[in-house]
């Protein structure tokens, strides 16, 4: 605010220069707090934030087992993430019908909280894995899995456990035993990240299939990567299970056999 003008400012009384001075100062520190509000919300992040991404992999392989019959598979999805903590996303991928009967597409909805406290980070959420149109002798192989994980600094432990029968196998579908609901997967990852964008991934996990012991299989993945300019990756990857190799074969293909991985990728 500038000053009031000479010839006005030195015929006022001290009361009204006073007031007039309280007046001035108020104004003005009205002004300098909006400006300062005004500035901070423009540094704030945004409440919500929309991440989306996209990879074109020489195959799709899940916990080690494979889905795409060793082909190549396209794959995509879009995550949406608020300051809270709180998160909802979607991702598809392509695979063969003969590894999932009767589906091309595989489209998994997510949801949940996680958090940062220091070098501690905490996941909590929801997990449903859909097939359209597939079916394991009338049996449907949608899957919801509730999951938590915990992880400092490079190091993640996860565990994953069914809500509903585990991928269509129950009574009516495999012909013997009992609903596979409450089967779990645990896991641990270890993430390393290089000089120049390039990392090291390494993970080991197992799979626990209610009432069907001897589908029960370890896996492993080791990968490098290495990161560029404008959100893309590409990474090298092996994979392989102790599986029961007779149980996952699918017609020429052992699906839980060890392989390598290519996987071109990118963040927008």
């Amino acid at each position: 605010m500038p000053p009031l003008p000479g010839h006005h400012r030195h015929r006022c009384h001290r009361p009204v220069m006073a007031a007039v001075f309280a007046l001035c100062t108020g104004i003005g520190t009205a002004q300098a707090q909006t400006q300062t509000q005004t500035q901070n919300a423009a540094d704030a992040p945004p409440a919500f934030t929309l991440d989306s991404n996209l990879a074109l992999t020489s195959q799709y392989v899940f916990r080690g087992i494979n889905y795409s019959q060793e082909k190549p598979a396209i794959q995509g999805g879009f995550d949406l993430a608020h300051t809270s903590g709180a998160y909802l996303g979607v991702w598809a991928s392509s695979l063969s019908s003969d590894a999932i009967a009767g589906a091309t597409v595989e489209l998994d909805v997510y949801g949940g909280y996680a958090r940062n406290v220091g070098d501690v980070a905490y996941d909590l959420g929801l997990l449903r894995f859909g097939y359209p149109g597939a079916r394991l002798a009338g049996e449907s192989y949608n899957t919801v899995e509730a999951y938590a994980s915990v992880g400092w600094k490079w190091l993640t432990f996860k565990y994953s456990h069914t809500l509903t029968d585990y991928f269509a196998m129950n009574a009516a579908s495999m012909g013997h035993g009992d609903d596979s609901k409450g089967s779990g997967y645990i896991e641990a990852n270890l993430a390393i990240a290089l000089a120049q964008g390039w990392a090291i991934d390494l993970h080991a996990g197992h799979q626990r299939v209610q009432d069907y012991g001897a589908y029960d299989f370890s896996d492993y993945k080791a990968q490098v990567s290495k990161g560029f300019d404008g959100g893309w990756t590409v990474a090298l990857a092996v994979t392989g299970t102790n599986a029961d190799r007779a149980l996952y074969r699918i017609g020429h293909v052992d699906t839980s056999a060890s392989r390598w991985l290519v996987t071109l990728s990118r963040r927008f």
